[in-house]
């Protein structure tokens, strides 16, 4: 593809994003970015949460994930079904009987204010590197598909994709997000359909022709239960898709935002009920591309990349198909990179004014400046923390920062489990501490738990380790019972 096209592409792309933007930020105030004045329409909610629990990383990676693991990935996905149903049930409810709009206010209500800012801090670090990682992954794409050509650095790459998320949302907030996060999920799913439509007929292929090859295949395997030491075991993929799914949806600003935003609880959860019912089968869709991919690698004899998540992007920008599929590709991957970024600004930014600086408290005039202040620094501490992938530059290392943000949302299980199941009180000033060793003993397990138990590997499971540890030591630190 062209480097010229690509640009373009993004260009209109952008330009859309920002004509969404100016309609719908028209007379927007805080109350609108930070909840969208609890006037947001729950389909169109669910629909766009849709893209923004994928992101760019799912977008490139789970087609990929199929070459090793086959269709294994499912049986998480049904585990998330069990995680939503959590969410909709308990802790909804609870948020919105309590008016809030960060989530972690509810730590200071129940714990105190150092298990208050505690939580909030856990968040903070967990989405700034999760975020920025995205991101950096599709600025690298970009910078090497069309800025090396044109000998752009990779900071003014980095500046402008900030910049631009920083546009479309310093103003409307949540309010502009709803409505873009539709957009860019729109975008997403045509461009995953279309591929595997494109990619199909290439091969002289009917679409039900490939769902035959796929599913007479190896490749298409759901169910584990042969060996329960392995990751990928059933009931380890299962208990970790509904755990995950309660930490990083029903324990995160980012995507509990979005929620709260509805105009009351009973249609936050027809809109949870509907997101997670749909994401079954769209999650079904980015695997059959794998399926697809495969097949049509085979077909033309091609070998498949040592990194699986280089497969796809080869596939479609390699020269292979049709230019088509790569303009699609190209809109998929922004779109799903962006409808993360996006709202994980915006929560950072709510995050940070609310919990950390206390914002609510102030005059209106203020908590403006304030919170647009913070808007700004966070977009920048995003751009930093990319640059600094970029210095390091080295896969072993980002992945390992990458794991550290993901232990951060155990402290965060055992909180809330503790806050919700117990009536007990917590030594407030011991929470940091519990907070900090637990994700460090949960590595040490998960590091040396093969010779501790008998060739055993942790999965996504570690989790829950992570979040009983923390539980564990709240109760052992605990004072009398609530009245």
């Amino acid at each position: 593809m062209s480097a010229t096209l690509i640009i373009s592409i993004i260009i209109a792309y952008f330009l859309l994003l920002l004509v969404i933007s100016r309609i719908s930020s028209r007379g927007a105030g805080n109350a609108a970015f930070f909840l969208g004045e609890r006037k947001s329409p729950w389909y169109v909610v669910a629909f766009g949460m849709i893209g923004a629990s994928l992101s760019g990383v799912t977008f490139i990676s789970v087609p990929g994930w199929v070459v090793d693991s086959q269709f294994s990935y499912m049986q998480m996905v049904l585990g998330y079904l069990v995680g939503y149903a959590v969410i909709a049930n308990l802790l909804m409810p609870l948020y919105y009987r309590l008016q809030l709009t960060s989530i972690y206010t509810y730590l200071e209500d129940r714990f105190g204010k150092l298990s208050y800012k505690t939580g909030a801090s856990f968040f903070l670090l967990s989405r700034i590197i999760g975020a920025s990682f995205r991101l950096f992954l599709v600025a690298n794409v970009l910078q090497l598909t069309v800025f090396d050509a044109w000998r752009v650095p990779f900071y003014v790459t980095v500046l402008v994709t900030i910049g631009l998320i920083w546009l479309y949302t310093y103003r409307g907030g949540i309010k502009t997000i709803i409505w873009t996060d539709t957009l860019q999920t729109f975008c997403m799913l045509t461009a995953v359909v279309v591929s595997i439509i494109l990619i199909t007929r290439s091969m002289d292929l009917s679409v039900g022709e490939m769902i035959g090859r796929v599913t007479a295949g190896n490749d298409s395997r759901i169910w584990f239960f042969d060996n329960w030491h392995r990751e990928n075991h059933f009931f380890k993929h299962f208990l970790s898709g509904a755990f995950i799914t309660i930490v990083m949806t029903g324990l995160d600003q980012d995507m509990m935002q979005k929620n709260l935003s509805c105009k009351n609880i009973r249609d936050a959860k027809k809109n949870m009920y509907l997101m997670s019912i749909s994401l079954v089968p769209v999650n079904l869709v980015f695997l059959f591309l794998g399926a697809v991919l495969i097949q049509f690698a085979h077909f033309r004899g091609i070998a498949i990349p040592g990194s699986t998540d280089d497969f796809f992007p080869m596939i479609a920008t390699g020269g292979y198909l049709p230019q088509v599929v790569g303009v699609f590709f190209i809109v998929g991957l922004v779109a799903a990179a962006y409808s993360s970024a996006d709202s994980a600004l915006t929560a950072l930014t709510t995050s940070f004014t609310v919990d950390i600086l206390e914002g609510q408290r102030w005059e209106d005039k203020k908590l403006t400046r304030a919170r647009r202040r913070v808007h700004l620094g966070i977009s920048v501490v995003l751009g930093l923390v990319i640059m600094l992938f970029r210095a390091i530059n080295d896969e072993n290392v980002i992945s390992a920062i990458f794991r550290v943000a993901g232990y951060t949302y155990g402290p965060l299980l055992g909180l809330y489990a503790f806050g919700l199941f117990t009536r007990l009180k917590v030594r407030d000033r011991l929470v940091p501490i519990l907070a900090i060793l637990s994700p460090i003993l949960s590595y040490f397990l998960s590091r040396f738990s093969a010779e501790l138990f008998n060739g055993y590997q942790f999965g996504f499971e570690l989790l829950i380790v992570n979040g009983g540890i923390m539980f564990a030591g709240l109760l052992l630190t605990s004072r009398k019972s609530l009245k």
